[in-house]
């Protein structure tokens, strides 16, 4: 009997709804849309409103998710949740999720691998499903990364901006095509210092702001990702020239066409939304697959690749026939 694939049933993404330009930006910190167009690509992001929390912006995604699968939270029994700015230390963000979309059974747990994050959670649901410990989950990647910025600090404040991803991943039947065919992780943790937040419960007693060596992590982004694209093909037995689409963690229009470059693939096959809402952490990859669905890019049987590298260093990609 062949073995079983998960595969993504649907995609659903929310941005809150205030959008800082980067006119608005250069009103409270020294900086210009021109400066930060060439060197990120990006032209705005959107801001969660006051009160509005992590949870909130992944509860919204999830339902959009869960209404483009057409099924019920009932039919859910995994919710993980990809966040780098968790509502409070405790409870896990997704057990407050699992509570905003009225789910009473099952398992519910965060993980911690910042921009990574998501992909992190699509290799853990493929295993938990294959092992027979959930039959259908919900991932989520959600950040409220503006409250973690030092909005005095160009080289940090105009990158990151607040959302949600969420697809429902699901065990299909055997010999089935489509699904998660391969995905690699990896983390290095000499590298530490050059992204991180200069807080936390136990050092600080806060949660800190983001600091970065910008030039040290455009570094080595570029290498990391593509050490894990190959990866993934290499275990699949599949080349770059089978892919109908790049998604990549959306950092900086630098990183991602620096890494589309090393790879060989055309611009065409490279979905990019960084423009629209910066670098969402752990949601910017869901939030590209939402909008490649929507507007009819990514098809039923299309080869995608999706990856990400963040602090830590954390990085993978995972290899997905759609």
């Amino acid at each position: 009997m062949s073995e079983k694939k998960t595969f993504i049933r649907s995609v659903g993404g929310y941005l809150p709804a205030q959008v800082m330009t980067n006119d608005d930006l250069s009103k409270i910190v020294d900086t210009s849309d021109e400066w930060i167009q060439q060197r990120t690509g990006i032209k705005q992001r959107h801001i969660a409103a006051e009160g509005e929390n992590t949870s909130d912006l992944a509860a919204a995604a999830g339902r959009k998710a869960l209404e483009n699968a057409g099924i019920d939270i009932a039919e859910i029994d995994l919710i993980i949740v990809a966040t780098t700015t968790p509502d409070m230390t405790f409870p896990a963000t997704a057990a407050i999720v699992q509570q905003k979309l009225g789910m009473h059974h099952g398992l519910a747990f965060d993980i911690q691998a910042v921009c990574s994050g998501f992909v992190y959670a699509i290799g853990t649901a493929d295993s938990m499903l294959k092992n027979g410990l959930a039959r259908r989950a919900l991932v989520i990647g959600a950040e409220t990364a503006s409250r973690l910025l030092d909005w005095t600090d160009r080289t940090t404040c105009v990158l990151f901006g607040d959302g949600a991803g969420a697809v429902v991943v699901e065990l299909g039947k055997p010999g089935e095509e489509r699904g998660v065919l391969a995905t690699a992780l990896r983390s290095d943790g000499q590298h530490w210092n050059k992204l991180y937040t200069d807080g936390g419960p136990s050092s600080t007693k806060s949660m800190g702001h983001i600091r970065m060596e910008g030039r040290e992590v455009f570094k080595h982004a570029v290498g990391m990702i593509t050490d894990v694209v190959y990866k993934v093909l290499d275990d699949t037995g599949h080349t770059i020239a089978d892919l109908d689409w790049f998604v990549p963690h959306q950092a900086n229009r630098r990183i991602i066409d620096g890494a589309g470059q090393k790879l060989g693939l055309p611009p065409e096959k490279v979905v990019v939304t960084v423009d629209r809402h910066a670098n969402t952490s752990a949601a910017s990859v869901p939030l590209a697959l939402a909008a490649a669905v929507a507007d009819g890019r990514i098809k039923r049987g299309d080869l995608v690749m999706i990856e990400a590298m963040g602090g830590g260093f954390t990085w993978g990609a995972s290899l997905i026939r759609w």
